[in-house]
């Protein structure tokens, strides 16, 4: 026991919480315990001094803190117990025991009841009687206190039939909130799914004696994530369960981990042993509880005894039971090396869930497949990867166990790999499975789907390695095909079609799709028609498995665009080069207008695509906007400005001089954009048209107009963006230079480039937006006023003077 003498007020209390907490040398259980233990004596000081040989009443600590698990900053949950007796002395000792708490600061959570009022208000609030689970005595009468726990325990022992299911309900209604904690950037180490709420709901699924959680595992997660929020409450200094990307690098360092990621890969692994746990034993309190019902009718019907149950073969070695793969008497793991893929196969494509202690018998005992892997273990691996949404369990399940790490070694360096970009929702490891899944919905539109869902698998397996992930992955994905049994040529398209998954998509919203250049390119990346074909569809898995912000009808018309030039060029054709390209009739009937005006004339067309997803998609095809104008400077920043006023995203800007019929002076520039509505409706056409006469002319101060609606509506403060990066595209086009841009997308954020390139004196030919999340990504192909491209160093030049705009 600690001193009393030192901890019998508050301050002494105060000094010698605070000298814990600062000691360096202990943290992590012991120093959690060596507060609860430093609380309790304190607490016990001032218990005996308000009731000097009490009887009939005791204090009990309930919660984390009955657990004897007190963070820097966790709530003190107390109980004061009393048989009723003395209901004003009862009352006194409250106060003397909860001021001192306040009055020091520290959140508390506290009751004063009898035995039986505790009881039944556990009876009727599940959390109520889930803290009691954990009850402590601290001070006072301890046969109170025993004979409170013994009760509640039994209680709960004979209600756990039917509290069961609610608690269950009410796991899977925190999980729909929060989220699950083993793949969000800023997870709720308590709330989310696999958080500290769960560990807190197996314990009292142990105590109901019906059913108990894996073990293996269980015990230094839960650890391991009290010791993220011990860090999390010293660095902040509040009481505080969410981990905030601001504070992640501060957590680490307090935990003497290497940084923020080394931090979240070991957050996620301790999630994911206490999720997997989670759906193992809610799995098994679902059988039990549903023998328990079955069982009495099939006595009756059967005369008594216990019936065995039924066992139906899958496949060789693996039959299901009780609504769960298991493994055929005769299995033999150890002799049998595509067993365990067998069984993922059979359960992924019944829609049933690997038995827990089948999978832990082959991770005991199976062997290594040899290299290359027969043809059954490859077959096998592919119809788990072709069996849809089941998929994620059953890998899952391989996955706890080791398993995977067994068949495909490199896939520990991806494993809980954080993905520090807002449009991922899952973990490196997660997205490649999501990717199969995805894949598998496209196997009937390719000629190969074995050679789809493996690059699914493997598309992005080179993250956990240094530089580009693409190149380094080209490397893994060879060396994994061939060890999995596929001829060099297959190895070769799989390599292929990791190291450009990304291509496709990058060169239709980046790239302008009507220089032949570009498509060339494509072309001779890719190589060949079957090899297209399957790129196509894995560019869609990998952006549909990415999250909602990383594909849409806009981007799916881009892709499948630029798809149909590379398989013309594939097949032989050769692409029409755009400075031969004809005026459209509507085109010549704006620009003959523009002449005779003097002022833009601009036209707003309807989308003629049909929409994938109307009703939902993110980024909507828009509409055409076409505005021809007299030739002059400040045309991109002008048209660019008005836009932004009126909340009107752009997705493509392509301008060009175009050349008029003979006998018409004059020069006319052209723009075709697709443009969509932030929210709400377009605006008029004539609206539109009168903005940017008075833009052009100078009465309209876009810049102004832009501050002030950015003044009246302030963006809220979140995490600080990385500065732009600006940069020049090699060899992307023999007509004009291409420079890129990556910058926070913002309102306004195209007129501000557009006003630096004018400032940079080059012509912009046509513009190339794409949003992910809130990351824009513009390519601008810039001529000189002659309309070649740029030197090289001016080329450089024109970027540094971009770059340094947008950091202003």
């Amino acid at each position: 026991m600690h001193g009393q003498a030192e901890n019998s007020g508050p301050g002494g209390y105060a000094a010698a919480r605070l000298r814990l907490l600062n000691e360096k040398a202990r943290s992590g259980p012991p120093r959690r315990s060596a507060l609860a233990g430093l609380t309790d004596d304190w607490l016990a000081g001032l218990f005996a001094a308000g009731a000097p040989g009490a009887r009939g009443v005791s204090l009990v600590a309930v919660g984390g803190y009955g657990r004897a698990e007190l963070s820097p900053r966790s709530d003190l949950d107390l109980l004061l117990l009393h048989d009723g007796s003395a209901t004003g002395a009862v009352s006194a000792l409250a106060d003397r025991l909860w001021y001192p708490v306040w009055d020091l600061g520290l959140a508390l959570d506290h009751s004063v009841r009898t035995p039986a009022e505790a009881r039944r208000t556990a009876g009727e609030d599940l959390k109520v009687q889930l803290g009691l689970l954990d009850a402590r005595h601290i001070a006072g009468d301890l046969g109170l206190t025993t004979a409170l726990r013994t009760t509640v325990l039994a209680d709960w022992r004979n209600q756990a039939p039917k509290r069961l299911p609610a608690l269950r309900e009410l796991c899977e209604e925190r999980a729909a909130r929060q989220g699950e904690l083993q793949y969000l950037l800023e997870p709720d180490l308590k709330e989310a799914r696999g958080g500290l709420r769960d560990v807190t709901a197996l314990r009292a699924v142990a105590a109901s004696w019906l059913a108990d959680a894996p073990r293996e595992g269980l015990a230094e997660a839960r650890s391991g994530l009290l010791d993220v929020r011990d860090a999390l409450h010293l660095t902040t200094g509040r009481a505080t369960d969410r981990l905030a990307l601001q504070e992640q690098d501060q957590v680490a360092a307090e935990l003497g981990l290497l940084d923020a990621d080394a931090l979240l890969r070991q957050v996620y692994e301790a999630a994911r042993v206490i999720a997997y746990a989670g759906d193992v034993t809610w799995r098994e309190v679902g059988r039990v509880l549903r023998s328990r019902s079955v069982r009495p009718r099939l006595r009756a019907m059967l005369g008594g005894g216990k019936p065995a149950p039924e066992r139906s073969p899958l496949a060789e070695g693996v039959v299901e039971q009780d609504g769960e793969v298991v493994l055929a008497r005769a299995a033999r793991p150890d002799r049998d090396p595509v067993l365990p893929l067998r069984a993922a196969a059979a359960a992924a494509q019944a829609g049933l869930p690997l038995n827990l202690h089948a999978v832990r018998r082959m991770a005991a005992d199976a062997r290594a497949l040899p290299s290359p892997w027969p043809a059954e273990a490859r077959q096998q691996l592919l119809t788990l990867l072709g069996s849809g949404r089941p998929t994620v369990d059953v890998w899952e399940a391989l996955e706890a166990e080791g398993l995977i790490s067994l068949l495909l070694p490199d896939w520990d360096r991806v494993r809980c790999r954080p993905q520090r970009n807002a449009v991922h929702l899952w973990t490196v490891d997660r997205h490649l499975i999501e990717t199969a899944v995805r894949a598998s919905a496209f196997t009937r539109r390719v000629s190969r789907p074995d050679l789809l869902l493996i690059a699914a698998l493997l598309h992005d397996i080179g993250k956990g390695w240094p530089g580009d992930h693409s190149v380094a992955g080209e490397v893994i994905a060879r060396d994994v095909a061939a060890r999995i049994g596929f001829d060099p040529a297959d190895v070769t398209v799989v390599a292929t079609l990791v190291r450009h998954h990304l291509l496709l998509v990058e060169t239709a919203t980046r790239r302008d799709l009507d220089d032949p250049a570009t498509v060339r390119s494509v072309a001779e990346a890719v190589g060949s028609p079957g090899t297209l074909e399957l790129l196509h569809a894995l560019t869609e898995a990998d952006a549909l498995a990415t999250g909602p912000a990383a594909w849409s009808s806009w981007r799916a018309a881009l892709v499948a665009d630029l798809v149909k030039r590379v398989s013309a060029v594939l097949a032989g054709q050769t692409p029409p080069d755009p400075e031969e390209a004809l005026p459209t009739a509507q085109h010549e009937r704006l620009a003959l207008e523009a002449v005779a005006t003097g002022a833009p004339v601009l036209s707003l067309r309807a989308q003629t695509e049909p929409a994938a997803e109307p009703s939902d998609d993110p980024e909507p095809l828009g509409v055409e906007l076409l505005i021809a104008v007299p030739e002059q400077a400040g045309v991109l920043p002008a048209v660019a400005g008005v836009l932004a006023m009126h909340r009107l995203t752009v997705r493509t800007a392509e301008l060009r001089s175009l050349d008029l019929p003979d006998g018409v002076d004059g020069s006319v520039l052209l723009l075709d954009w697709r443009v969509a509505a932030e929210y709400g409706s377009l605006p008029q056409a004539a609206r539109l048209r009168a903005d940017l006469v008075r833009a052009l002319d100078g009465s309209l101060d876009i810049s102004a107009r832009l501050a002030e609606r950015d003044a009246a509506y302030p963006r809220r403060r979140g995490v600080v963006a990385p500065p732009p990066r600006v940069t020049v595209a090699p060899a992307a086009s023999r007509h004009a230079t291409v420079i890129e841009v990556r910058a926070q997308d913002a309102p306004g954020l195209l007129f501000r480039i557009g006003r630096a390139l004018e400032d940079a004196a080059v012509r912009v030919r046509s513009a190339h937006v794409s949003t992910l999340g809130a990351n824009a990504v513009d390519a601008f192909y810039v001529t000189q006023e002659q309309g070649v491209p740029l030197p090289g160093e001016e080329a450089v030049a024109v970027a540094r003077k971009l770059e340094e705009a947008l950091r202003a």
